[in-house]
């Protein structure tokens, strides 16, 4: 991987990290699992790098969490936040990069903003609560759909994520496009 790819990673997964310092709402019948602004992040990374340096971004990220730096929404950090019921959506997070890099890539004779909305929303709604919401319903002791109802709360939050994602894509396409990695 070049130079300048290792810095978008490194870049991508600190603003992930500096998204944790927004306060997070905690949602006390899920089990403590907290709406963040993280999940913004994991959606930039991916339609914006595509999806092996997204996802690779989101890795560094989590990798950086296990090792116990407290970046996860609340000053979360450690192994620890991998045993909690948040684990299935910080496992989807990577994959979730992933998809929404591949898909930036499969919808290129899409226009950026129409592609990055489609690619936002169904790798980091879609693909990361395939993730979460099994892990919450096995770590919280729910059903999966008490899992799946609890965690529809956290849609309408998501849904401007992936609003701001695609502005934030268009922007960038517009005016720095050397920076949007994904179509290249």
């Amino acid at each position: 991987m070049a130079d300048r790819s290792l810095v978008h990673v490194a870049f991508y997964a600190a603003l992930i990290a500096a998204l944790g310092l927004l306060p997070p709402v905690a949602i006390p019948f899920l089990s403590g699992v907290p709406i963040t602004a993280q999940t913004l992040g994991v959606m930039l990374a991916g339609v914006m790098l595509g999806p092996v340096r997204g996802a690779l971004a989101v890795l560094l990220f989590l990798f950086i969490i296990a090792l116990g730096a407290p970046l996860l929404a609340g000053g979360r950090g450690g192994l620890g936040v991998f045993f909690t019921p948040s684990v299935g959506f910080l496992i989807g997070w990577p994959v979730g990069a992933f998809v929404a890099g591949w898909i930036m890539r499969a919808t290129g004779r899409l226009n950026v903003l129409t592609s990055s909305a489609i690619a936002a929303a169904i790798g980091g709604i879609v693909v990361v609560y395939a993730f979460g919401i099994p892990g919450l319903a096995y770590k919280a002791g729910l059903s999966l759909t008490e899992a799946a109802v609890g965690s529809a709360v956290f849609i309408p939050g998501d849904l401007l994520k992936v609003a701001i994602t695609a502005l934030v894509a268009e922007t960038i396409s517009r005016g720095l496009p050397a920076a949007f990695l994904s179509r290249t």
